[in-house]
């Protein structure tokens, strides 16, 4: 029986408890968080409750710390977990520098455990199609790409730490980093991209368009919290040399040169309670599940890699900010 710790205990620190009941071998047995949230949650869960990761440590037998605590806590807090020498899955961003990031997964290295970083949008059924799309060149090479990831306007209050560049790295950081990840993990590095904003209310930009070019790819990211009522909505397209393929509202089409479109079964199968105001799915489970057994073969994932974390760092620590 693995023995798992939660360290923060909002949104997916909540999601991450709801899911980790339905992996066997697997308890959640502590959490760490320091607010009347986290003294509260304790309570519901009945689970003792801890101020910081080394009285965790000295206080419980633990095997994985899981950090979802806000992000500009991440470092520290991987950091202190892999000193106490455990395994350790952190909620994306694992950092926000390439730098923090290369330390981590060294320090690691250093004590002989596995560092995870949780892309859930890796572990998605349309992406495992992408990436088998993409690898065997089903319908030959990809050309053009699109990836959009909209909301309108978070409703968090403007004292939100989500809300300051520094703590959270806003928009770029916080939905965009799903698509790039993806576009990372599936095309490498780009060779150069550009970065286009949009701002109207808020005291920051509210809409990215990003441009990345390879040889002989050309891909677009489009990421906001826009000021518009209107539902969180993901789509990406890809244009193959035969073929043209969507991913849109739960359902994934290949529009092949020759012949009729192909619809693919990506319809989830256990749709896990979130315990927050996200639908019933399943990408955290079979990404938790994912995570679960690599450390039982003590293997860094392959499907959320290392120099894929670095490389998305990279380019997202570089985005250009025009400073009020």
């Amino acid at each position: 029986m693995l023995r798992v710790a939660l360290v923060g205990t909002g949104g997916m620190g909540t999601v991450h408890y709801m899911n980790y009941k339905h992996i066997e071998e697997v308890e959640v047995v502590a959490l760490v968080g320091g607010s009347e949230k986290s003294r509260k949650k304790a309570q519901q869960w009945g689970l003792p409750l801890y101020d910081s990761i080394g009285e965790l440590c000295e206080g419980e037998e633990i095997d994985v710390v899981d950090i979802c605590s806000p992000t500009f806590l991440h470092y520290e807090h991987v950091l202190k977990a892999l000193e106490c020498g455990k395994y350790v899955i952190c909620e994306k961003p694992l950092a926000l520098s390439s730098k923090e990031a290369k330390i981590l997964f060294e320090k690691a290295r250093q004590v002989g455990k596995q560092l995870y970083v949780a892309q859930v949008v890796q572990f998605m059924r349309q992406t495992a199609v992408l990436r088998e799309l993409v690898e065997k060149k089903t319908f030959g090479r990809a050309l053009d790409g699109v990836f959009e990831r909209l909301s309108a306007k978070p409703s968090w209050g403007s004292d939100s730490w989500m809300f300051d560049r520094k703590k959270a790295g806003l928009i770029p950081f916080d939905l965009h980093i799903h698509d790039l990840d993806l576009m990372v993990s599936l095309f490498g590095k780009p060779r150069e991209f550009r970065v286009y904003k949009s701002q109207s209310e808020l005291s920051f930009p509210e809409h990215f368009r990003f441009i990345y070019d390879y040889d002989g790819l050309n891909l677009v990211g489009e990421a906001g919290w826009l000021n518009a009522n209107m539902p969180f909505r993901v789509r990406w397209r890809v244009y193959f040399e035969r073929a043209y393929v969507v991913s849109e509202e739960g359902q994934l089409i290949a529009y092949p040169a020759d012949g009729q479109p192909i619809v693919y079964n990506v319809e989830e199968k256990e749709l896990i309670e979130t315990g927050i105001n996200v639908p019933p799915t399943e990408m955290y489970l079979t990404q938790l599940r994912h995570f679960i057994d690599c450390i039982k073969l003590d293997i860094p994932s392959p499907i959320v890699k290392e120099e894929q974390v670095i490389s998305t760092l990279e380019i997202l620590e570089n985005i250009q900010w025009d400073e009020n």
